[in-house]
């Protein structure tokens, strides 16, 4: 089983939803169904088989989680620092053709929101910039073509 790095802050986030799943939407979803069940004829009933689908989607989040959780490598990024971009790594980079300015944190695969600011360490960018410091300018490769960015800064949160 190959390990996949995590930071601590993802960690506890998969264990929060995990324990929401389990200690309010699965009784919930019991609720749903013994009612269900009350009003008699399963067969022709949308209240049950809707109730048995999210207990089947439940059941699998859980399962997924749980996975997801037996193969994290929790890094504590408190401990980081550098100049160097390593893994939990918050980055400022600037588009060198529009003058764009985004932030990322590298987490692991997991984790990643790009909504939020989060980038896989396995996405095309995390790659190119790992090892590099402010400063240094990178190509990344994109389904668009090549773009290029400058680091212009490496923080730790």
């Amino acid at each position: 089983m190959e390990k996949v790095p995590m930071t601590a802050e993802g960690h506890s986030a998969m264990l929060d939803e995990i324990k929401h799943l389990k200690s309010v939407e699965r009784p919930r979803i019991i609720r749903l169904i013994e009612e269900a069940r009350s009003h008699g004829d399963l067969s022709e009933n949308a209240e049950y088989h809707a109730a048995k689908e999210q207990q089947g989607w439940t059941e699998a989040r859980v399962a997924e989680l749980e996975d997801k959780i037996s193969r994290a490598d929790v890094i504590d990024i408190t401990r980081l620092s550098g100049e160097t971009v390593t893994f939990g790594a918050k980055v400022t980079l600037v588009d060198e053709e529009t003058d764009d300015q985004n932030s990322y944190q590298i987490v692991g695969e997991f984790e990643a929101d790009v909504k939020k600011g989060k980038i896989s360490i396995s996405s095309p960018i995390a790659r190119a910039i790992i090892g590099k410091r402010k400063g240094d300018s990178v190509e990344v490769a994109t389904p668009g073509g090549g773009k290029s960015y400058e680091i212009v800064k490496v923080q730790w949160r």
